[in-house]
């Protein structure tokens, strides 16, 4: 079994994580490989070189320690290699874990249920495979192309506070400066143009730490979930946004969902984050591969 820790997730507030799962699970009698690096990228390489070795799938998981940056580590190492992936939640935002009942902050928790999980059938469920330009990347939870990713962005490039409060002051500082994009999309092969606050492809319910932005979305059901949201004024856009967060959205006249398969968002000057992590520049494409990640659960 191979577990792969990231030691600065939650801002490093939870550094023993990794040592708490890997010894519950060593203790349940598996053998236990520890990946450890001092930052993403390296810690990337080598969780794909170890699945890579992986001769007998059936007989080898994945176990990532840390948030939703985690997670698209181990599904983009796992996708369609039948080898399953379990999650020990402790980063900030969680939301997969928080999707699929995995209890937050609690390591040895999440571990004896991934031991349980070991007993049984893996769970399958879809993936979304996102193309962007000659690059190819999974996602599991959401691509987001509006204003929670320009957030994120900003957020990404600031060097203060070391905490979560360095999200809180990038969504203060994008709402005083953000303009609703003009898009051009692709819907299932169908063309729109229209501006937007918002545009997030999902393939679970939440983003960003408990955005319930698609809260009918299933991650078996063969599709992904579409939302948008119009273009409105600053006051209307702060008293429509905090909605989202308990699923009380979904009503209102600027948003949209809809079931698609597979979607093509193009506009200027939008950059598009998939399950936390930088994609790029639009364009991009989503398309849902039904199937595609076993899960631990």
């Amino acid at each position: 079994m191979i577990v792969a820790i990231n030691p600065t997730a939650a801002f490093g507030r939870h550094h023993g994580a990794g040592a708490a799962a890997s010894e519950v699970l060593a203790s349940a009698g598996h053998t236990v490989i520890e990946v450890r690096q001092p930052n993403y990228e390296l810690l990337r390489r080598e969780v794909e070189r170890e699945v890579r070795s992986v001769s007998v799938p059936g007989r080898a998981a994945l176990v990532v320690v840390g948030g939703d940056g985690m997670v698209s580590l181990g599904v983009n190492a796992v996708a369609e290699t039948g080898i399953p992936l379990g999650v020990i939640p402790v980063g900030t935002g969680n939301d997969t874990a928080r999707n699929i009942g995995m209890p937050i902050g609690d390591p040895a928790a999440a571990a004896e249920l991934i031991v349980a999980a070991l007993e049984r059938e893996s769970v399958s469920v879809d993936a979304g495979r996102v193309t962007h330009g000659l690059h190819t990347t999974w996602m599991l939870g959401a691509l987001s192309a509006g204003f929670d990713a320009a957030v994120n962005e900003r957020a990404n490039f600031m060097s203060w506070p070391n905490s979560e409060r360095r999200y809180t002051i990038a969504v203060v500082r994008e709402l005083l400066t953000f303009r609703a994009p003009h898009y051009r999309v692709v819907v299932d092969g169908q063309r729109r143009e229209f501006q937007a606050m918002l545009v997030a492809v999902a393939n679970h319910t939440s983003i960003g730490g408990g955005m319930r932005i698609a809260p009918a979305a299933e991650m078996d059901d063969g599709l992904l979930d579409l939302f948008v949201v119009d273009r409105m004024s600053r006051p209307r856009f702060l008293r429509v946004f905090p909605k989202v967060f308990k699923g009380e959205h979904t009503e209102l006249p600027e948003v949209h969902l809809e079931k698609v398969r597979s979607v093509r968002i193009e506009a200027a000057g939008v950059v598009a984050y998939a399950d936390g992590e930088r994609v790029g520049p639009l364009p991009v494409e989503v398309s849902v591969v039904p199937g595609a990640v076993r899960l631990l659960q």
